[in-house]
């Protein structure tokens, strides 16, 4: 039988391809078992420099940190999300933030998590891997992760390289592996591969970790208490990105509901040992500031220079709740604001905040009242003849808020004088007690003797009262201040001419000692309760005042007794009149009640006056 040319040559071709392909099996891309690349913890960082760079690998943290303008009122939770990093550098938590202009903050953003089809339940393993050689690329047909729940499987899609349909190396693989352990959320990794017509297909094999522990960075508000108490479920159980974003959030509305109003978690970074790294930035103060303004809340004057105080910022300081190192809270600042007020030194003050939530820059920005007063007035009566009055008051004096008042009137028949210091007592300095210097010499005519009651030539009665006194005073608790004092009071009664007179038109005794002069040396206590918006001068609250006065019978008249007086105020705010400048002049309207009684010896000029 003949064959033609063209048959010949058509056998010759098949039996070269089938030659061709036996040699193909022959050859060691395809071992009998089979081979897995796993990574070991102690040649991560080697591996990585040696094959990834320059390429860029990805880590997995807990949202890096953007400047943006907040809201007091805004909540802020962090979403497990992928940064990109150099293989060389890999930040467990995100770097400081630059310091932002006033009234910003820089914090986590709210960038939502990832979404990425996450691969069904766990295929079947591979029964044959074939190893890539170092220089050949070949296309990824499929790529499967095994051996996690689908929340995690969703980050490894996010974080490897190797995609379907993509280009695959060994290196790259390696790369993969490298990338994968660095997120902390794996203790191991390897991978398998299998060669088929079209590429190769590549399967993932990860083994997540188990929460162990929780450590804490930065933290002080925050106990470790108190956030194991959120992580408690997750303790021992495989990690899970979803659980730890709950628990932040949790810990974000924790923060808030305790009035740290700037403090967030900023960052968690887990380790393939199953510790959870927790930082936090607590809004920690790290200056407070102390700067005046004038009436319209400027920090400068007209000339651009800044507003210059009375009162001593060291003064200021030492009112001051909050302190550097401490964690920002708005509940002690406006606490501060309200013990600034009560001193009634200031008109107006509000805090500000500068720098960013690791530094926080606390600014109290007040405005002084007007706290000097100078009075000269002068004129003729028939008690002093002409007299020239000259008044002085210092509420701020030495600029540390103690109070200096003076008031001399010298006039061609008499002179008198009345001076006072008072040095308040403190909440924030309890050890020092705060203290009432007096001395005064007074005469006019008498509240008492009226002008029913005549002298023998005609006069009515002129009082007399010449001495001084000191007293001290501090709380006493339940806000209550109590006040203790030691006063001298040489009493005269008198005419016009200025002679002392004993006995009224009637015969009736003036003085307790029959003289027209007694002697009253007394020992006074005093409880207050102050709830007055501003003791200078208020525009809301009240104050009582309960006191007793027990004199020591010494000196002219011998008199022994007992003084027990009650005093109340209210103050109430009103809108009655001039309606456009009520915010700026509140309108008040106030009324007191007085009760008292003495018991023992009641000298004459001693009575209680109505009206």
């Amino acid at each position: 039988m003949r064959l033609s040319t063209i048959t010949l040559c058509t056998f010759g071709l098949i039996a070269a391809t089938d030659l061709l392909e036996r040699a193909i099996a022959a050859s060691p891309l395809a071992p009998e078992t089979t081979q897995d690349v796993v990574v070991s913890a102690e040649s991560d960082s080697k591996m990585v420099e040696a094959i990834a760079a320059p390429e860029a690998i990805s880590t997995q943290e807990f949202s890096p940190t953007q400047p943006i303008k907040i809201a007091q009122s805004s909540q802020y939770y962090q979403d497990y999300q992928s940064v990109p990093t150099t293989a060389q550098s890999a930040p467990a938590v995100p770097p400081a933030p630059a310091t932002a202009p006033q009234s910003e903050w820089i914090i986590p953003s709210n960038t939502p998590q990832p979404t990425v089809q996450a691969t069904p339940a766990a295929p079947t393993a591979p029964t044959q891997s074939t190893p890539l050689p170092p220089n050949l690329v070949l296309t990824a047909t499929d790529v499967q992760i095994v051996g996690a729940a689908p929340e995690l499987q969703q980050i490894v899609r996010s974080t490897v390289r190797t995609q379907p349909g993509g280009n695959v190396s060994q290196q790259q693989l390696q790369s993969d592996i490298a990338a994968i352990l660095e997120t902390g959320l794996f203790s191991t990794a390897n991978f398998t591969t299998q060669t088929n017509r079209n590429g190769v297909s590549v399967t993932f094999q990860v083994q997540p970790i188990a929460v162990q522990s929780l450590r804490l960075i930065n933290a002080q508000a925050l106990t470790p208490e108190i956030a194991n108490g959120f992580f408690q479920s997750q303790i021992g159980a495989t990690v899970s990105p979803n659980a730890i974003n709950q628990s932040i959030r949790q810990i974000n509305d924790w923060y808030r509901q305790n009035g740290y109003n700037l403090a967030r978690v900023i960052g968690v970074t887990p380790s393939r040992e199953g510790v959870l790294t927790l930082e936090v930035a607590e809004g920690t103060i790290g200056e407070i500031q102390i700067r005046f303004t004038n009436e319209d809340g400027k920090a400068t004057d007209d000339k651009g220079q800044p507003i210059r105080g009375r009162t001593q910022e060291s003064f200021i300081r030492r009112q001051l709740q909050i302190k550097p190192g401490q964690s920002f809270q708005e509940a002690a600042a406006r606490e501060d604001l309200q013990r600034l007020f009560q001193t009634g030194l200031f008109t107006n003050g509000r805090v500000t905040l500068e720098g960013d939530a690791r530094r926080t820059i606390v600014v109290y920005n007040l405005t002084e009242g007007r706290a000097r007063a100078l009075n000269v007035s002068g004129g003729f009566n028939d008690d002093l003849g002409i007299f020239g009055n000259l008044g002085y008051s210092d509420r701020n004096f030495n600029g540390v808020g103690q109070q200096l008042s003076s008031n001399v009137l010298v006039g061609t028949r008499d002179v008198q004088f009345d001076g006072r210091f008072v040095s308040p007592y403190r909440a924030t300095e309890p050890d020092k007690l705060g203290y009432t210097i007096r001395g005064f010499r007074q005469r006019g005519t008498s509240r008492v003797f009226d002008d029913d009651i005549k002298l023998p030539n005609g006069d009515r009665v002129r009082e007399g009262r010449f001495g001084g006194g000191v007293a001290v005073n501090r709380p006493i608790g339940e806000g209550w201040d109590g006040s203790l004092g030691l006063n001298y009071t040489r009493v005269s009664l008198r005419d016009r001419d200025g002679d002392v007179v004993r006995r009224d038109a009637r015969g009736n005794p003036l003085s307790f000692s029959g003289t027209g002069i007694d002697d009253l040396t007394t020992v006074n206590f005093t409880a207050t309760r102050d709830l007055r918006d501003n003791p200078s001068d208020p525009t809301r609250g009240s104050i009582l005042s309960l006191s007793t006065e027990q004199s020591i019978p010494i000196g002219r008249g011998n008199i022994l007794s007992n003084r027990l007086t009650a005093n109340f105020a209210e103050y109430v705010p009103v809108n009655l009149f001039n309606l456009e400048k009520a915010t700026q002049q509140p309108e008040v309207f106030a009324y007191n009640i007085q009760a008292g009684t003495t018991i023992g010896d009641l000298p004459p000029y001693n009575a209680f006056v109505l009206g």
